[in-house]
């Protein structure tokens, strides 16, 4: 599939992360996100995952860090990570926990520090959507994630399923960042999530 290029691309970024932080302070965000908190805790009591990655929120994206550390402490053997940008644009990840200390990316981005960390490979990615869109091949539903331009995700996706054909990939994000073929189309190097994540339930 082509996508679009250039500005319109870039100012498609920009009005999505303008309307996620008029929705953060919106009166019915709260409750979005606790909505969204719940139904990520029926996936993980339905799939069971051992290791996720999860995220530190920039930018307003959603926080799910309290349920997931009381997922966590719920069962043994339950354990989370962090992803670390290489300077390659892959990502590495690294076993995380409440308290650990943190390290800011050049973009400004929490990561574990690698040096204090042990790098472990997930079952389970959450991945923050500036945007997503889905598409449909026959009775296959496909979702597609719109990030911040970088390509560090899309490149570490292609390479963990090579070793991990079982891994599972999740969008986060909220129903109206979905977006339609006229604004934005995946491209033949974007990666597809295996579910996506809103506030109405797990799509997949």
């Amino acid at each position: 599939m082509l996508g679009m290029h250039g500005n319109s691309l870039k100012t498609l970024r920009q009005d999505l992360l303008m309307q996620r932080t008029r929705f953060a302070a919106s009166a019915g965000y709260l409750e979005s996100l606790n909505t969204l908190n719940a139904e990520l805790n029926l996936f993980l009591a339905q799939k069971n995952p051992s290791l996720i990655a999860l995220y530190i929120p920039i930018q307003n994206e959603p926080d799910l860090r309290p349920g997931l550390l009381s997922w966590v402490s719920e069962k043994s053997g339950r354990r989370l990570a962090l992803p670390f940008a290489r300077p390659d644009k892959h990502l590495d990840f690294y076993e995380w926990a409440e308290g650990d200390v943190l390290i800011a990316s050049k973009y400004g981005v929490p990561e574990p520090d690698p040096k204090g960390s042990e790098l472990i490979a997930p079952d389970c990615i959450l991945l923050p959507c500036v945007g997503w869109t889905e598409s449909i091949a026959g009775e296959k539903h496909r979702y597609w994630r719109l990030g911040y331009g970088g390509g560090y995700f899309d490149r570490t996706l292609a390479q963990l399923r090579m070793t991990n054909p079982n891994l599972l990939c999740i969008g986060v994000g909220f129903d109206w960042q979905k977006l339609d073929g006229t604004q934005w189309q995946a491209q033949v190097h974007d990666e597809p999530l295996d579910f996506m994540l809103t506030e109405s339930g797990l799509k997949k």
